[in-house]
């Protein structure tokens, strides 16, 4: 199938009939994803600067950590 066979009507009528709920609610998940995805990553930095035997202090001096 071409994208020059595609009906311009037909998809727009599709698209009409979507439910915009789902839209909604797809749209927050990500936003709460980044902040765990933040946090994990957060964890891990600060579990690798405790392995080093470094110290917030240092890790915050060297830009480990802000």
């Amino acid at each position: 199938m071409s994208i020059n066979s595609i009906d311009h009507d037909q998809m727009t009528s599709i698209t009409n009939k979507w439910d915009h709920s789902e839209e909604i609610q797809e749209e927050t998940r990500p936003a709460k994803q980044a902040k765990s995805a933040e946090a994990r990553r957060r964890i891990e930095a600060l579990r690798e600067i405790r392995e080093s035997g470094l110290t917030l202090e240092e890790a915050k001096e060297l830009g480990l950590i802000h």
